[in-house]
């Protein structure tokens, strides 16, 4: 069978692109060399936003169009994207007042129509945005959204693998050349693939990919490390942080799982997409972040983990890793002939703009597949996100099935959605969920995210699947591992 698409990569934009292109009726093989957003697409600050301080680059379409994404995300996905208010403590020696007033103002407007509050200033009422803030703190207030990154990546495959995409994770590309009309792919699975286009959507590993390829990419990726430190919860509320930095920088404190904070995120150059680790330095740097802005004084006691991830941002010639932009870049390679089967590589994007990247993707490629693509995805659901409101949802779960419990109740809604009634379909009490790992994960979900999901190791579970990993209990992944093993040894 000869595909339409070959895509390599399995992060936010391969998934993204998968999903668009079989909503067309495209034929798509999509293979990832280890697990779905197993890199930078699990890695980030779990932000759907604009990108505010993008503004002090007049990167201008980036923004609106990535405000425009958020928009259409919130209704796509609303049991995994939440609206979450900033706080955004005002530093004159950085920028003065009147600098950022008038970019929430342009924030507010340049998406259009939003669903979300407005930006104000920080009121003296404010007591719970205000009190952990150092004395004097003027500033700001304005919204944007959270979401549980690696997740997104996984509904976006998911919806793709619905209409017909074929999904292969553990599988490298080995090796591609062209012949005739098509490319002709070996896997590291042992099998073989043919497309009549290739997309490299390997982030970090865009430029190994298209050496591998034969290609002498015109454009150049600069990697960016970005890391976080999650420590002990620093404020009480549903709200978040964005604290200027004397750098010019911003970090934000982000409310994370129960009882924590995300702290992030870093701009350190690096030369490979293997680097991603944290050092002594970034640890130091987001620290000092909080202790100069918040009375309760945190150090590296209280950081609970860490974590990094590599974008491979487009190479526009910025001399400073802040000042690259995030905005994307989709590099055609064809010879200039049109009976070249065309490589096309992404450089760039960010998890807020992946549909948006997507859907001008397969525009780019459609004349060479003789289509003319609708964009299916601008006002579909993600699976799962069929809901009018999730706080009723979480109500409906747990009044229909109480014997999950409060907690674990938000926690399947918000993972699954709707698709939560499919998950314990015929389940009548916790007897039915099967074995218990720790911390209300049973063999029942487990199955499913085996079945449905991609899922096949603990790591893939606790650390992608259901953000347990964190508070996992001595032994939780042991057990989960054996449970794998057997079910792998089922379905030989």
């Amino acid at each position: 069978m000869t595909h339409d698409l070959l895509i390599v990569g399995g992060g936010i934009n391969g998934a993204a692109i998968a999903r668009e292109a079989a909503l067309n009726g495209l034929s798509v093989l999509l293979v990832e060399k280890g697990d779905l957003a197993a890199a930078t697409s699990s890695a980030s600050t779990k932000l759907i936003h604009g990108g505010l301080r993008y503004l002090e680059y007049y990167d201008f379409k980036l923004v609106r169009e990535a405000l425009i994404e958020r928009e259409r995300l919130l209704k796509a996905a609303p049991h995994l994207i939440h609206p979450l208010r900033f706080v955004l403590p005002h530093e004159h020696a950085i920028r003065p007042w009147w600098m950022v007033r008038l970019g929430l103002v342009l924030y507010d407007h340049l998406g259009g129509r939003i669903s979300l509050p407005r930006s104000r200033g920080l009121r003296a009422g404010d007591t719970l945005y205000r009190a952990p803030l150092k004395d004097g703190q003027r500033g700001f207030v304005y919204s944007d959204a959270r979401v549980d990154d690696s997740r997104l990546v996984i509904l976006n495959a998911r919806d793709a693998a619905d209409h017909g995409a074929e999904i292969l994770t553990r599988t490298a590309l080995v090796s591609a050349t062209r012949d005739g009309a098509v490319w002709r792919a070996a896997l590291g699975d042992g099998d073989t693939a043919t497309a009549r286009a290739i997309v490299n959507a390997a982030g970090p590993w865009v430029a190994p990919v298209n050496a591998l390829l034969g290609i002498d990419s015109r454009a150049g990726a600069r990697l960016v490390k970005g890391s976080h430190i999650i420590v002990r919860q620093l404020f009480a509320g549903d709200h978040a942080y964005i604290l200027q930095q004397p750098d010019r920088r911003i970090v934000f404190a982000i409310p994370y799982l129960d009882g924590l904070t995300l702290v992030g995120t870093t701009d350190v150059p690096v030369e490979r997409a293997e680097d991603a680790h944290i050092d002594a330095t970034e640890s130091t740097y987001l620290l000092d972040a909080i202790n100069r802005h918040f009375t309760r004084q945190t150090d590296r006691d209280a950081i609970v983990a860490t974590y990094s991830g590599i974008r491979s941002l487009y190479d526009d010639g910025a001399s400073e890793a802040r000042q690259i932009t995030r905005d994307y870049v989709l590099e055609m390679d064809d010879g200039g002939d049109a009976a070249t089967p065309p490589l096309l590589s992404i450089f760039g994007g960010k998890i807020t703009t992946g549909r948006r990247l997507a859907e001008d993707a397969l525009a780019k490629l459609a004349p060479r597949l003789g289509i003319t693509p609708a964009k299916v995805t601008r006002n579909r659901p993600l699976p799962g996100g069929d809901m009018p409101d999730f706080g009723s949802f979480v109500a409906e779960v747990t009044t229909r099935w109480p014997f999950l419990g409060a907690a674990r109740a938000r926690r399947m809604a918000g993972a699954y959605g709707t698709l939560l009634a499919t998950l314990l379909d015929g389940v009548t009490d916790d007897s039915g969920l099967g074995e218990d790992f720790g911390l209300g994960l049973t063999a029942r979900e487990v199955q499913w995210l085996i079945d449905h999901e991609w899922a096949r190791t603990a790591e893939d579970i606790l650390w992608r699947r259901t953000r347990l990993g964190l508070n996992a209990p001595a032994g939780m992944a042991a057990r989960l591992t054996t449970f794998l093993a057997t079910q792998a040894d089922k379905s030989c």
